[in-house]
């Protein structure tokens, strides 16, 4: 499998590209790594250096990989954090000419813009762009729960609301949602769910929540449901090895007392996922 992925880098730490890419590679997928950022470390800490990366610029390392005669062996397109707006034509471009070369290829989009703790962390007309125009484009998309709401304009709070909030957002173009952060009044303490929604079903796995946060977790989530779901079809199956991936990821950050993800140390986890946790079918 190929994945072109167009998202951040970092120097220091793990984010955007920084996390998907060592996963995905550690699991067998070929990466084509495009950058739309190269920072010193991801923005939470207030301070960073490097440049945003023109879409030009990026869109000339696309052409040249499409030069190299390779489009038509890619089978997904994945992006992240766009950086700057007109980031979204770039790779929307590069979507359509990867399918023209390859029509079984997909696209998935994770839109990210925020969460329910911080709000948006995102230039103002990212979210707009990337409901009007991106996330229409996608196969899949990976949002987390706060993000699922502001794109479809409901309030996923349960899980019967967060299952029509995931079917408002197939309706826009996607057939595949991955909801990560879900939480809910019912479920137990303690806890934290991801949902997987596809035409033939919907799935949701329950974890206990590790008391951290953790920048990059989401892209490592996204790269890791993607290329499995790709591989198999099996969205039950993609939704349980990503999250037992994860889970043993952020439980290794945690362990080492590090801010920084601890994508190498953990990266038995994503060759070999445990499965230790039931996968339960909710539609």
């Amino acid at each position: 499998m190929k994945i072109l992925s167009i998202q951040s880098a970092v120097a220091y730490g793990h984010v955007g590209n920084s996390a998907a890419v060592f996963p995905l590679q550690r699991i067998g997928v070929e990466v084509l790594p495009v950058y739309t950022v190269n920072f010193s470390n991801h923005t939470g800490y207030g301070a960073w250096r490097g440049p945003l990366i023109s879409p030009d610029d990026v869109r000339d390392v696309i052409t040249g990989i499409e030069e190299r005669g390779v489009f038509g062996e890619i089978d997904v397109v994945l992006s992240g954090y766009q950086g700057g707006e007109g980031i979204a034509d770039v790779i929307l471009d590069a979507v359509a000419r990867v399918k023209a070369a390859n029509p079984a290829a997909v696209y998935s989009c994770d839109p990210v813009m925020g969460n329910a703790k911080s709000g948006c962390f995102v230039a103002p007309a990212i979210p707009v762009l990337l409901r009007d125009r991106v996330v229409p484009a996608a196969d899949i998309i990976t949002p987390n729960q706060f993000e699922l709401g502001f794109l479809t304009e409901t309030e996923p709070t349960d899980l019967a609301s967060t299952l029509a909030s995931a079917d408002a957002a197939r309706a826009m173009g996607p057939r595949t949602v991955l909801v990560t952060s879900v939480e809910r009044p019912d479920a137990p303490e303690g806890t934290i769910e991801m949902l997987a929604v596809t035409d033939d079903g919907a799935w949701i796995v329950q974890t206990p929540r590790i008391p951290m946060k953790a920048n990059g977790s989401g892209d490592v989530t996204a790269a890791l449901f993607t290329a499995h779901y790709r591989a198999s079809g099996d969205a039950a199956d993609a939704l349980a090895k990503t999250v037992s991936s994860v889970y043993d990821l952020l439980q290794t950050t945690f362990d080492s007392g590090q801010r920084e993800l601890q994508l190498v140390e953990a990266q038995e986890f994503y060759a070999h996922p445990r499965l230790q946790f039931p996968v339960t079918r909710v539609r």
